[in-house]
């Protein structure tokens, strides 16, 4: 008799199914009692959209973490969260490998399919460069919280609020356990907490790559393709979202404001002005900001930058008859490829999610639909306050689109697909485009 091979499931959807059951068991410990504080009822669909939206370091909240859930229901977010940041699979690894065991083939994939990299090789000093850099930036960012908090709290409070903090800014979170219901409005006029957390935020979105490279950069030596597009489009990014709020906003916004709007949009979700005062283009500039997202190997969602990036040379090598090319080095066609199609699915999803969630929502308003749609699928956390109104199938849909957002379009389209090489090409023929 011929036995059945098993089939082994893909890196990627090992990945995708690891996300899903840290989800699961975190929904089940924050729907126990002890996780709750009793001030603020939490429903089983709560607890299911606060874990998925922790483990998806999204920030979307239906109920206010710091006055719904206790002390141990915060840790549990707090974990969540940063398992969400690494991403499971290079959490698992870096500890492993910092306790001094060796990756096998299979985990070394894994790694290689969870942070993007082109092969396995040299996955394990790599984790373990990521596991400390982590650690280490989020250390020194609950320090410098820590001055913060201490003005306005207990010495144990104020703790617990920038450990909190810097572990949720670093990771992109969005969450906050101040239990105000109105996410860091309370600090908008303080200077040195909006840079700190925007510090936190630049830091994580850029991704551990380009820190480790920024580091360790040896003199004389240049940078890689990849950081120089990062940093550059950080640099657009970041002062032209400036800029272009403070013009939005007008004297609505301080310039503080604008910047932190700016960086904030770029899946962070903390924010310290209220997102329904924003005018319909400031929310129209957000969307398009959320959208484009973090760096890619970072604790960021969104497109990514690069993509965008790769887009933009890909449109004006069309229109110039140039070959795209950036930085004096020609980009690979299938790179070319990726960037448009990871673009038109994440347009996709969007705009099909906002059609959706107006048909199950039709008394809220389109502006305020499609920011969260684009919100939840960038993973950013920022709303105009809707989230708590919304219905039961709302939320669900809202859940997945975080987790779509989070494992990214074009990887969840890949593993509903079964790849198939086919035995002979077919013919070609043209068709007027355009």
């Amino acid at each position: 008799m011929k036995t059945k091979k098993k089939k082994k499931l893909s890196p990627g959807r090992i990945i995708a199914l690891g996300f899903l059951s840290v989800i699961l068991v975190g929904a089940i410990l924050l729907n126990l009692p002890a996780a709750h504080s009793g001030r603020v009822e939490v429903t089983p669909i709560d607890a299911l959209f606060s874990a998925a939206s922790a483990v998806c370091v999204t920030g979307l909240v239906t109920v206010d973490t710091g006055a719904a859930y206790s002390g141990f229901g915060q840790a549990v977010i707090a974990v969540l969260i940063q398992i969400g940041g690494l991403g499971i699979t290079t959490l698992g690894a870096g500890l492993i490998a910092l306790l001094g065991g060796r990756l096998n083939q299979r985990e070394n994939n894994l790694v290689k399919e969870a942070l993007n990299m082109p092969t396995w090789q040299g996955i394990k000093p790599l984790v373990t460069a990521v596991m400390v850099l982590d650690f280490s930036i989020e250390a020194v960012g609950a320090l410098l919280s820590f001055f913060t908090f201490i003005r306005d709290y207990p010495v144990g409070r104020a703790v617990w609020l920038a450990v909190f903090h810097s572990i949720a800014a670093f990771n992109n979170g969005g969450f906050d356990v101040l239990g105000t219901g109105d996410s860091l409005g309370a600090y908008i006029r303080d200077p040195y907490f909006n840079l700190v957390t925007a510090a936190l935020i630049l830091l994580g979105g850029l991704g551990f790559f380009v820190i480790r490279e920024l580091l360790f950069h040896k003199k004389g030596k240049p940078f890689t393709l990849h950081t120089k597009v990062v940093l550059a489009m950080t640099a657009v990014l970041t002062v032209g979202g400036t800029l272009l709020f403070k013009i939005t906003e007008g004297r609505g916004i301080s310039w503080l404001g604008a910047f932190f709007s700016s960086v904030t949009a770029r899946t962070a979700g903390f924010a310290t002005f209220p997102m329904s005062g924003f005018t319909n283009a400031g929310i129209l500039l957000m969307c398009i900001l959320m959208f484009i997202g973090a760096n890619p190997g970072s604790t960021g969602g969104g497109m990514k930058t690069t993509t965008v990036f790769v887009l933009l040379c890909s449109l004006r090598s069309a229109a110039t008859g140039e070959e795209a090319a950036a930085f004096g080095k020609k980009l690979k066609d299938d790179t070319l490829h990726r960037a448009f199609v990871i673009v038109a699915l994440g347009l996709l999803w969007g705009l099909g999610m906002t059609a959706i969630l107006c048909a199950l929502e039709p008394a809220l308003a389109l502006r305020d639909v499609l920011f969260e749609a684009v919100s939840a699928l960038g993973t950013t956390g920022l709303s105009t306050g809707v989230t708590p109104l919304l219905s039961t199938p709302a939320r669900l849909c809202i859940i997945l689109t975080m987790y779509v957002g989070r494992l990214g379009p074009l990887t969840v389209a890949t593993l509903l697909v079964r790849k198939k090489i086919a035995a002979v090409s077919r013919a070609e023929e043209e068709i007027p485009i355009g």
